[in-house]
């Protein structure tokens, strides 16, 4: 893999999908000589691939929470790159509910893989992959690089991280979901890169009817656990980050809103370079 960059491979805040509209998060992250998958939502496996990113090269998972939008589609991202080539080792960090899940779709498919085995004569997937709770607080080395894991605030969760990523003089921090957390400000201090979750207050209420199968308490969730632009923006400007990256965005697919909506939001807080999440956006470091 050549050079340093950050990839937003899923933009969409929230699980759902419908027709022009991104999909849901995820991240590749290249430092340091190392890449690292930062959340696994529908789609991930395609958006590697669009990046010219060989699958079977697949070695480093970070999850920041046990939302679907940022951990469904995990299993299918291992057993495709399994099925692509991959025979080395591959570790997944996160919650401690991440081999429950791995568990369940490794029986789901169970007959595949046995098959797969026993018909093609790959290794068993099932030693590849080894799971490590990642909690705050925690500090990872792995290769060249220094992953630290800090609390977010994203009730009703408690085990919701985010994460910054550090090597060759180089830093990455990335919210995860969060509510407006001043001490992300000191987190992401002098980082080269912030990706911060985003929403435009003004169209929650569309997003809601659009929706159709929620009530207040959905709308609740958004005001007490994710971030509004502006605030991002105030975050990025405290901590003195070189560049700002929008991301997870809400709304994500309403016309009625675009890149011109994101860039006023945050502008009365940051001056700094600015990146407003779309699918498949590659930023250079």
């Amino acid at each position: 893999m050549s050079g340093d960059f950050v990839a937003l491979l899923g933009t969409k805040g929230g699980p759902a999908i419908r027709k022009g509209s991104p999909m849901p998060t995820s991240s590749v992250l290249s430092l340091g000589g190392q890449m690292a998958v930062i959340d696994c939502g529908l789609g991930v496996t395609r958006g590697l691939v669009d990046q010219g990113l060989a699958l079977k090269d697949l070695s480093l998972i970070f999850i920041t929470h046990l939302h679907s939008d940022h951990y469904l589609e995990l299993g299918p991202l291992l057993h495709t790159a399994w099925t692509a080539g991959l025979k080395t080792p591959v570790r997944v960090f996160g919650p401690s509910g991440l081999p429950r899940y791995w568990q369940g779709f490794i029986a789901s498919m169970v007959e595949d893989i046995d098959t797969r085995i026993e018909d093609e004569g790959r290794p068993d997937l099932r030693e590849l992959v080894s799971f490590t709770t990642l909690r705050a607080g925690e500090t990872v080395q792995t290769g060249g690089l220094t992953v630290q894991a800090m609390q977010s605030i994203h009730p009703p969760l408690v085990e919701s991280l985010s994460l910054s990523f550090a090597a060759n003089g180089k830093r990455v921090v990335f919210s995860g979901d969060t509510a407006f957390n001043p001490a992300l400000a000191d987190f992401a201090k002098g980082a080269d890169l912030l990706v911060h979750e985003a929403m435009l207050a003004e169209g929650l209420e569309a997003l809601l009817k659009r929706i159709g199968n929620g009530d207040d308490r959905l709308m609740h969730h958004w005001l007490r656990s994710h971030t509004m632009a502006a605030d991002a923006a105030q975050t990025a400007t405290e901590a003195g980050v070189k560049a700002l990256a929008l991301h997870h965005l809400i709304p994500s697919d309403d016309p009625a809103f675009g890149p011109a909506d994101w860039h006023r939001a945050v502008a009365p807080h940051w001056q700094g370079a600015l990146y407003v999440g779309q699918d498949g956006l590659r930023i250079t470091l």
